[in-house]
């Protein structure tokens, strides 16, 4: 069938969230029924996109899918051994102001004292899970380090701050590559993950995604710290070496990155789109706040009209994400490039989400610069 295509990031946003709540009732987000960061990454998404429109269809599905899950107590069934299950916890904040209901708080006051439970690296950094132990990911500083703020922020336990900026500047530490200015997905202090380098603990590889997590937790937080708070100059430092990084590895022709972000001269690495949709993000955000411009809106608008050519339309004319890496773990460059590709996985359709509403007032910006 033929699909009007959305003419601005808004429209493509709300398309977006549109198809997937046409498709799934909130509770039967997959994994149906479950306290997951996959559907708390759409659902995030969703919530900036209710932010910006004020269409409360958008903050009624959301509530929906909390109230699948938490009772009128705050009692929930969530991994207490992770910090993929705190990232859910974001949709806590909203709901709690809007409805002033006891039973938010309580959740969110449970996910604030997994932090607490957690085993940490010989400096303090938090383990990504149990399983994996002596590990840092760079998906964690997202998962955890956006609700530890917000938590900080709302509830006024202003001491996570410090926490939130200290296991920041371990994984810049242990992670950060000096030669192309990216961060290696995992590190494990003990050296005992085959993946590990010997000498720096590190994992082989510039993932995509786990380097789109790092970008979208160092944009929130500079949105979440308060201005003239003691590390957030260096943080906007940091965020604007990392977009001019992402900008030298960004595919000329399609506007999109690879899988394996420094590697797109193999003919077996490919074009991935939910790290490409949190890359958007990143850079559009900086460009916003002020950290870059020029060339790094050039590049924001880049990816943003590649990620909008290669959206397909199923036979009810819903959009479809193509292209989605599935949850991964950190390895060698065969494990990245041999995992499936599927659409609309969560992780991605959640992402473009955020990309579409942080490119709208740039792509308004740019119009006006060439009328």
């Amino acid at each position: 069938m033929t699909v009007r295509r959305p003419d601005t990031p808004m429209e493509w946003a709300r398309k977006a969230c549109d198809s997937l709540m046409d498709t799934y009732a909130a509770g039967n987000l997959p994994p149906a029924h479950r306290w997951h960061y996959h559907q708390g990454v759409f659902l995030c998404g969703m919530e900036l996109l209710w932010e910006a429109v004020q269409d409360d269809r958008y903050i009624e599905y959301i509530q929906q899918y909390v109230d699948d899950l938490v009772d009128d107590h705050g009692n929930f069934y969530f991994a207490r051994d992770e910090l993929d299950a705190v990232q859910a916890g974001l949709l806590l904040f909203k709901l709690h102001e809007r409805t002033g209901k006891a039973k938010y708080r309580v959740a969110a006051d449970k996910l604030r004292n997994l932090l607490l439970t957690l085993n940490r690296t010989s400096e303090g950094g938090y383990w990504h899970k149990d399983k994996y132990p002596n590990q840092m990911w760079l998906d964690g500083l997202y998962m955890a380090g956006v609700f530890s703020l917000k938590y900080a922020n709302v509830y006024a336990e202003t001491a996570l701050r410090e926490v939130v900026l200290h296991q920041e500047r371990l994984m810049r530490k242990h992670m950060r590559d000096e030669a192309t200015g990216l961060l290696y997905h995992a590190w494990d202090e003990s050296r005992r993950m085959p993946w590990a380098s010997p000498d720096t603990g590190c994992s082989p590889e510039f993932w995509s995604r786990s380097l789109g997590w790092y970008g979208l937790a160092l944009s929130q937080f500079l949105d979440l710290l308060p201005e003239g708070y003691p590390g957030r100059e260096e943080l906007a430092e940091v965020l604007c070496d990392f977009v001019r990084a992402l900008i030298r590895y960004q595919d000329q022709e399609s506007g999109l990155w690879y899988q394996v972000v420094d590697k797109g001269d193999r003919s077996d690495n490919w074009l991935e789109t939910s790290g490409s949709c949190l890359f958007v993000y990143a850079i559009a955000k900086a460009v916003k706040s002020g950290l870059a411009e020029g060339d790094a809106l050039a590049a924001a608008r880049k990816g943003y009209e590649g990620l909008t050519r290669v959206v397909e339309w199923d036979e009810q004319g819903r959009l479809l994400l193509p292209d989605i890496c599935i949850g991964t773990s950190a390895g060698d460059y065969e494990n990245y490039v041999t995992r499936p590709k599927v659409k609309n996985d969560l992780h991605g359709v959640g992402a473009f989400v955020m990309a579409c509403v942080e490119m709208q007032p740039l792509m308004t910006r740019v119009g006006a610069s060439e009328s």
